[in-house]
């Protein structure tokens, strides 16, 4: 069965977004990068909801013919594209980019979800994670802590009341100093 995975970076004081929404914080050099792109290739889809589905698709399409662009960019661009989407929204009318549109998380489908032959599912964005934490469909947590401590911003995990108890299963130094932290759900 396939696991659903919850892979995000984070502040060490627990943000995954600065003030205003910011990311400008994120060490990703590109060891770190070229990491995420061997990971994220062995996954059979993205989970997303809207606000991360359209910040990621008004620059991932395209990022390869920039020629700014790092060659793990670029390999991320087309990583990206090709990988099958389940975008989460009650507001967007479509979703393009090899994307299905799905209203609400239900249990049952995302069950039937894993299910299904192939490879892990990454799911993306807190508010989105916070749901599928709720309903206790994240099997494995994947926290790329960067060193520094904002001060403000959003939290990865806001106050819901749900406890999830982990098993540690693996941590990572990366050169930049960001430490990935690997737990399953208990």
């Amino acid at each position: 069965m396939r696991k659903i995975i919850l892979a995000l970076s984070v502040s060490l004081d627990g943000f995954f977004e600065g003030p205003d929404g910011g990311l400008d914080w994120h060490l990703v050099d590109e060891e770190l990068h070229q990491h995420f792109n061997d990971e994220l290739r062995t996954m059979s889809a993205f989970l997303d909801g809207r606000v991360d589905f359209e910040m990621m698709s008004a620059y991932w399409p395209t990022a390869d013919e920039d020629p700014e662009a790092s060659p793990a960019e670029a390999e991320f661009a087309g990583i990206w594209r090709e990988m099958p989407k389940y975008v989460f929204s009650r507001t967007l009318a479509k979703a393009d980019w090899n994307a299905t549109l799905m209203r609400e998380v239900d249990p049952e489908e995302i069950n039937a979800l894993k299910a299904q032959p192939g490879g892990d599912m990454v799911v993306g964005g807190a508010t989105l994670a916070a749901e599928f934490r709720r309903l206790g469909l994240i099997d494995a947590y994947h926290l790329y802590v960067h060193p520094v401590v904002l001060g403000a911003g959003r939290p990865l995990f806001p106050a819901t009341g749900v406890r999830s108890d982990l098993r540690l299963k693996e941590t990572r130094a990366f050169k930049n100093g960001v430490v990935l932290l690997r737990y399953d759900a208990a």
